[in-house]
């Protein structure tokens, strides 16, 4: 064969943008002694091969995809990249070419550029991205939204209109994920596809050598097993074209023209080959079989090669062989082989001999299909005879970096000689020489020695492959989580001001249980983004309760509830209700704040891809992966807060109708003060009841706050106005309460709520008038007293309305309202009232730890008696 180290001849240097030319694009055609070239640049050259100098240099309106030589019209077409088809007479290229416009580039560069005419585009479409010319037919394959289309044309005729005729047919081949690009600018695929021609022996076969306009030969019986009987009978060409996506289609042309006027689906006139798995980037025949003088002499004298395999090559050294051969029963049956050869593949070509040139990064390769080369072995006696070889031996011919090569038909004959584009843009021209050493044969006894020695490495070997491959499958997921992750934490920490993408809503209601009522917290998680929660991510709710009121260096508790979120995507709602309280000791310990986060967790994510691709290097890496990790472990993002203090729990069954009375929750636990006084009062004409005895031996507990009117309505007037200053104040407070709907209806003033532990709680808000204090006059004022029994739930209601006073003057105060004059003095001697109780508190506490039972007992109410001077003060909120 020819093979072995070539002859190397370096024809002539092209503009090579700095770090060389890509693959996928450059071509290179020969017809005679002119080399046709692009470089995947805008840019046409004409070479001629003889003289050594360029003829001429065409400039498209974009990139160069594709060429195709019609030799017996003597035209060239072009595929310019999102522009379509063009048409180049080499006879006239008056016609094809703009002599009036002068390129700029044409003092810079040793050669005239002639700006290609737009007259000369026959097919204009952004979306073309291969092509094929026959003798009275042009094939394109568009590229859809999200399909391929093959679209047939009339050819288009040289002349006065050189447009295409019309369409004649049109077939959808397989469908794809469309790449993210510049919206409204198509985006060109990374791999372009592959378009090949197969016809019959005698059929009206693409005029001129077949490689120069993309078709092949096959004989009769491989023909027919490949694309059916329908193809054969109509002597049909055959289009067969290689996807990025690794399918290998067919669809006969002569019955694509006439599917529109045949009753049927079109895509049933897509036939699907093979699948590759890898972009496809080669589509040629063989001549594999020996051939007899005579038989040498016949496709001679035809110019047409009878091939007898079809070859398909995948961007990754993916090969497929196909011929025909007959079974052990002698039927005629497709042979199909798979083989693996080095990769990536930038380019290949066949030529003579069975023969097929491939190129990749670092050689270009051969390797031989051809049977007569390849002796039979005596250890395989299952082979038949002209069947394809089991393994493939490419051979190196030492050279490098070749993009795109194609096999010269000027060759003297007995050689081979290759045109060649190197990724610094140099043509080359390469000659084997019959004489040259092909590859070394392998004798039986070698080729066991060798297959021994790679078995025992197979093993290991998979075992590898095996980590890689989920390796990368875990690093893939754990990167598309990642940058999902960077999404939501960006989406979220912009958006503080306006509407989140992720909120969570908590709202509290009253639970009825067959022991007690319990009180809940329901959350309300909401995706209203672009984006999907999913591995990964925790919804983390964090109940925090206070300190008792009754015991001072209690510390408060919390727990926190972890929830995964799954497959939380666009418009999607998750709802989470918790128990708050009460405990099983009956108490329900007020304020509790709820807390709730997003939590995304790097371990769970990250853990797994951390770990190493293979643990056959370094078994011990694996334990110490996960210690690459931040501390914290994960990314925090605080979606909301909820206190839940006294106002919001208070319930109110005297407001409630008679018909919402009877399913009514469990009254709360009767008071054990409230019994015991049931059981000591005695027969008697006065009444003697525990609510009796209550107010006179154990007084409610008061507090009171004094608000000025002014402030109240300034803060209320929107939301409440028309309504009396009283009424909307009650309703402000009770605006998170359940009842804050019946307190509107009656504009009520006042009210009697049960805590949760059951005690009373009297909320009165009255108009007052306070003097003293400003000079000009009475100050109007809103006071606002809470009553109960019980001094613990007092002071929480108390908290809890202190808090929303706090909200409001802040608020109030962000809008610099001045306040009146005051009396200066006034508030002087009640600061310093205040000191003398609050000193005297102190005292008193002391006093507490040191008396006996009989003294401590006038200590204890005196020290009541302070604490209600401190929560009735004189001072008003302005």
């Amino acid at each position: 064969m020819a093979g072995g180290t070539p002859r190397v001849h370096y024809l002539a240097g092209f503009s090579c943008p700095l770090g060389g030319l890509a693959a996928g694009k450059p071509r290179v055609l020969c017809h005679e002694a002119d080399v046709f070239l692009s470089t995947g640049s805008e840019f046409v050259y004409v070479y001629d091969q003889e003289g050594g100098l360029l003829t001429a240099v065409y400039r498209f309106p974009d990139q160069v995809w594709h060429l195709q030589l019609l030799a017996p019209r003597r035209a060239l077409y072009v595929l310019c990249a999102r522009r379509g088809i063009y048409c180049l007479s080499l006879d006239t290229p008056s016609r094809s070419v703009s002599q009036a416009n002068k390129d700029s580039e044409e003092d810079e560069l040793p050669y005239p550029v002639m700006p290609v005419d737009p007259d000369a585009c026959v097919l204009p479409d952004a979306t073309l991205c291969a092509f094929i010319v026959l003798d009275d037919m042009l094939v394109a394959l568009a590229q859809g939204p999200t399909q391929w289309k093959m679209q047939l044309f009339e050819h288009p005729c040289l002349g006065e209109d050189p447009q295409p005729g019309g369409q004649i047919g049109e077939v959808e081949l397989s469908t794809y994920t469309p790449e993210i690009g510049i919206p409204g600018k198509p985006t060109a695929p990374h791999f372009l596809p592959v378009l090949c021609c197969m016809s019959l022996p005698g059929s009206r076969a693409p005029h001129g050598h077949p490689q120069a306009c993309g078709g092949f030969t096959l004989e009769e019986a491989l023909f027919g097993l490949l694309f059916g009987a329908d193809a054969t009978l109509l002597e049909s060409p055959v289009i067969l074209c290689g996807l990025p996506d690794g399918q290998l289609c067919c669809v006969a042309l002569r019955a694509l023209v006439t599917s529109r006027s045949a009753p049927g689906d079109p895509k049933a006139l897509v036939r699907i080959l093979h699948h590759l798995e890898e972009p496809v980037v080669f589509i040629g025949a063989l001549k594999t079989e020996p051939q007899t003088e005579e038989a040498v002499e016949s496709e001679l004298s035809s110019m047409e090669v009878h091939s007898d395999c079809l070859v398909a090559l995948g961007h990754h050294g993916r090969t497929l062989a196909i011929k025909a051969s007959f079974d052990k029963s002698g039927n005629l049956v497709p042979e199909l082989q798979e083989y693996f050869l080095p990769g990536p593949v930038l380019c290949a070509a066949c030529g003579g001999g069975g023969r097929i040139y491939h190129s990749t990064p670092s050689d270009l390769r051969v390797v031989d299909l051809a049977q007569g080369s390849i002796p039979l072995d005596p250890q395989q006696p299952n082979r038949a005879p002209g069947s394809l070889p089991p393994t493939l031996c490419p051979t190196s011919l030492s050279v490098c970096s070749v993009l795109t090569v194609s096999v010269s038909p000027r060759a003297p004959a007995g050689e081979t000689e290759l045109l060649a584009l190197s990724a610094k843009g140099r043509l080359m021209s390469c000659s084997l020489s019959p004489k040259s050493p092909g590859p070394t044969r392998m004798t039986s006894a070698s080729a066991d020695r060798k297959i021994k020695e790679l078995l025992s490495g197979i093993g290991d070997v998979s075992e590898r492959v095996s980590f890689l491959k989920k390796a990368v499958d875990q690093r893939n997921k754990a990167l598309t989580s990642l940058n999902e992750a960077m999404n939501v934490s960006c989406a979220l920490l912009s958006s503080r001001e306006g509407p989140r993408p992720i909120s969570c809503t908590t709202t509290t209601s009253w639970s009825h249980l067959p022991l007690q009522d319990v009180l809940t917290a329901t959350c309300l998680l909401q995706n209203s983004g672009d984006f999907s929660l999913d591995r990964g991510w925790t919804l983390c709710i964090q109940v925090l309760t206070s300190s008792s009121a009754l015991d001072l260096d209690a510390a408060g508790s919390a727990v926190t509830y972890t929830i995964p979120v799954d497959r939380l995507g666009p418009g999607s709602q998750r709802e989470v209700t918790l128990p708050l309280g009460p405990t099983e000791s009956g108490v329900l310990d007020l304020p509790v704040t709820v807390s709730c986060a997003l939590f995304y967790s790097l371990r769970e994510v990250v853990g797994g891809a951390l770990a190493p691709s293979d643990p056959l290097e370094d078994p011990f890496l694996e334990e110490h992966a996960l210690d690459l990790l931040p501390e914290q472990e994960g990314i925090c993002l605080p979606l909301s807060r909820l206190t839940v203090d006294m106002l919001r729990c208070l319930r109110f069954p005297g407001l409630a109708s008679p018909h919402t009375q009877a399913p009514c929750l469990l009254s709360p636990a009767r008071d054990p003060v409230d019994t015991f006084l049931e059981a000591c009062c005695g027969p008697s004409s006065e009444p003697t009841g525990p609510a009796s005895l209550r107010a006179k031996y154990l007084p409610p507990s008061v507090a009171s706050i004094k608000v000025s009117a002014e402030l109240l309505r300034t803060a209320l007037e929107d939301a409440h106005s028309g309504v009396p200053l009283c009424s909307a104040t009650l309703q402000w407070l009770l605006a998170e309460n359940a009842a804050v709907d019946i307190v509107k209806a009656r504009a009520l003033s006042s009210v009697q709520g049960v805590a949760p532990n059951g005690t009373d709680i009297h909320l009165i808000i009255r108009e007052v008038a306070v003097t003293d204090l400003c000079p000009a006059g009475p100050i109007q004022a809103v006071e606002i007293q809470v009553e109960s029994s019980s001094l613990a739930d007092m002071c929480r209601a108390h908290h809890a309305i202190v808090g929303r006073m706090q909200a409001m003057v802040r608020e109030q105060a962000a809008q610099s309202s001045s306040p009146p004059d005051l009396r200066m003095q006034y508030l002087r001697q009640i600061h310093a009232n205040h000191e003398a109780l609050l000193r005297e508190v102190q005292a008193l506490r002391d006093r507490l730890c040191t008396e006996d039972e009989a003294s401590s007992c006038a200590t204890a109410q005196r020290l009541l008696q302070v604490y209600k001077q401190l929560r009735s003060p004189s001072l008003v909120l302005l």
